[in-house]
């Protein structure tokens, strides 16, 4: 490493002076209310399910002025600032190294600016101020943890956290500290000699520095990044950064060791004096904070502390200021947790469906992240909810999610609710499919889907499901009343059949007839969700509700009419169909008949 990597005698401002990305520091910080906005169009996407929710999440109380108090928030926020201003500094410092590939003139120089700023008085006190973040919140990420359950790569970044201060511990004092108290400094040949001469076991203990630092920082920039959209586009790019920068840094480190020739004088023994007892401090404090959090679990367990039910039927108890995650954790059951916890991801989004009056308002972060997937009342994230009281969940999203549901709308995992559903079926498919070649038959279809889905675009519908040479559409779906949905439904049905007609003049060289559809629609509870394989989930419904529809779908073949509207859909679009006459059918599954109306036209709602 820059100047080397070991316990050196004489003062230079060195490599890796203090550790990065340790973990959180406790702080608070006003944040504005408006930050929140959480009535976002999703409230009126579902109804409660029922019975799972006690009362919708409240908001804390808000501070005077219309701001409000958070701890977490700054903490999240603080964790990433600290951990940016180490990083900056660590590759200030790499690159120098890799200047020693050059020479000793040039790595010196190159050295001199880029370590100029960090310094300066303001940059030394930005640089210690971001150690000092980052290790206190460490030590407090520990201590406020109830369960020490973690994922490996989260162990791995915790562990390699805790293993920078001891690694660098001589290195800082024999460079930065021990130049600040004998105002004297040191370039990289005085600092390679006594390195690789004088003391050269500290080679193996600083180039395993400079790799724990730097698989640290990269673990944490990794999973830091890896829910945003963009990053899968620069992930190779970073990758190829994050090797070439510490191998290049240890190759100039190591081609300048092995070019010292002089001999160096014996190193002075109070620097060593000092590591001694900065490593026994390193290791109490970690070991304070290891034992403070078993005592604490210990005293937990001897009182009845509030439990959690799993959706699976599984019971355990909650120690108190444990999220629900980690219970879940540290009692082997497997929950999503892209972002380790940090309210990143929402793939730990849990329905609380007994307990959720005693719960706290989301904070900021939770808030921002329910806000972002248009969460629903009662969706609230396992790994920021810390019960109080006797709590039940049902996960929403597989223990296995990835980083690409990270985006997936909240409050449509599965719902009771009204909704409006139209199926539209091509006629003559199979003939169509008999005259022409595969390919004029794709090219018709296209066309014709493109228009439908124009048409429900332009009317508020929702295309849910592909089926072969129809589709079943959904209306209603984000309306804030869905009684609406019909009404929407019937200028959907309008605008198809001036659409197909449309087609009909432009393809009347390909077909031998036009093409004609026949719509069913009716208004009913169904389930309505997100549904079908992690990776390729549609919003669809399903239900004794569906079935009708498809059945009042096929009766347009039957009375040869473009529409078959259920009578509880004509009541709700608000249609005076009393010159039409009412038919009835029965439907498989159901003892009731169904009433309907078959028409020739679409009328106006």
């Amino acid at each position: 490493m820059a100047h080397g990597l070991g316990a050196l005698p004489h003062p230079i401002p060195d490599l890796i002076e203090f550790s990065p990305v340790l973990g959180n520091f406790a702080s608070t910080i006003l944040v504005h209310e408006s930050s929140f906005g959480r009535d976002g169009i999703i409230d009126n996407i579902m109804t409660s399910v029922s019975g799972t929710a006690d009362a919708p999440p409240r908001r804390e109380g808000a501070a005077p002025g219309g701001m409000r108090w958070n701890v977490r928030a700054v903490r999240a926020r603080l964790r990433l600032v600290s951990a940016l201003v180490l990083l900056s500094f660590v590759v200030c410092h790499l690159v120098s190294h890799i200047t020693l590939l050059v020479s000793f003139p040039v790595a010196n120089r190159v050295l001199t600016m880029l370590m100029e700023p960090w310094r300066s008085g303001p940059g030394t006190a930005i640089l210690l101020t971001a150690a000092f973040v980052h290790y206190a919140n460490a030590l407090w990420s520990i201590y406020e943890r109830r369960y020490l359950r973690l994922s490996a790569w989260e162990w791995w970044q915790l562990g390699l956290g805790l293993c920078i201060p001891p690694l660098l511990m001589v290195h800082v004092l024999a460079t930065r500290v021990a130049g600040e108290l004998l105002s004297v400094d040191s370039d990289y040949i005085e600092i390679l000699v006594l390195q690789w001469v004088v003391t050269p076991k500290y080679v193996f203990i600083q180039s395993a520095a400079l790799l724990t630092v730097w698989t640290h920082a990269s673990i944490g920039i990794h999973f830091w990044l890896r829910t945003k959209n963009w990053y899968p586009n620069v992930r190779g790019g970073l990758a190829a950064v994050a090797i070439l920068i510490p191998t290049l840094a240890l190759a100039g480190y190591v081609s300048a060791g092995n070019q010292i020739v002089r001999e160096a004088e014996e190193p002075g023994y109070a620097i060593y004096r000092w590591a001694y007892l900065g490593f026994a401090s390193h290791f109490a404090l970690v070991g304070l904070t290891f034992a403070a959090v078993w005592g604490r679990r210990l005293a937990y367990r001897m009182r009845r502390p509030p439990m959690l039910t799993h959706s699976n039927g599984r019971t355990m108890p909650i120690l108190p200021g444990a999220t629900v995650l980690e219970t879940l954790r540290e009692n082997g059951i497997p929950h999503a947790s892209v972002c380790g916890g940090r309210a990143r991801c929402t793939t730990c989004r849990v329905m609380v469906t007994r307990g959720l009056a005693a719960l706290p308002a989301p904070a900021v972060l939770e808030a921002k992240a329910l806000a972002r997937i248009e969460a629903p009342p009662g969706l609230r994230l396992a790994c920021q909810i810390r019960p109080t009281a006797d709590l039940t969940v049902m996960p929403l999203l597989p223990a296995d999610a990835t980083p690409a549901q990270c985006s997936v709308r909240g409050g449509l995992e599965g719902s009771e609710r009204l909704i409006t559903m139209v199926f539209v079926d091509l006629r003559g498919s199979t003939t169509l499919g008999e005259a022409k070649l595969p390919y004029d038959v794709l090219f018709i279809l296209n066309q014709f889907f493109t228009e439908m889905t124009k048409a429900l675009d332009a009317t508020d519908g929702h295309y849910s499901q592909f089926t072969g040479d129809g589709l079943l559409a959904l209306y209603g779906l984000t309306a804030k009343d869905p009684a609406t949905g019909p009404a929407d439904a019937l200028r959907g049905a309008r605008e198809m059949l001036t659409r197909l007609e449309q087609l009909n003049r432009r393809l009347v060289g390909e077909l031998a007839q036009p093409l004609r559809i026949g719509i069913g629609m009716h208004f009913a509870e169904a389930i309505v969700g997100s549904m079908g394989p992690p990776r390729s989930q549609i919003i669809t419904a399903i239900g004794d509700a569906v079935n009708t529809a498809a059945r009042l779908e096929g009766l347009t073949k039957e009375y040869d009419c473009a529409l078959v509207i259920s009578r509880r859909a004509a009541e709700a679009a608000g249609l005076d169909l009393s010159v039409h006459q009412l038919h009835a059918v029965a439907v498989k599954g159901r003892v009731e008949k169904v009433e309907f109306y078959a028409l020739q036209t679409i009328p106006e709602s």
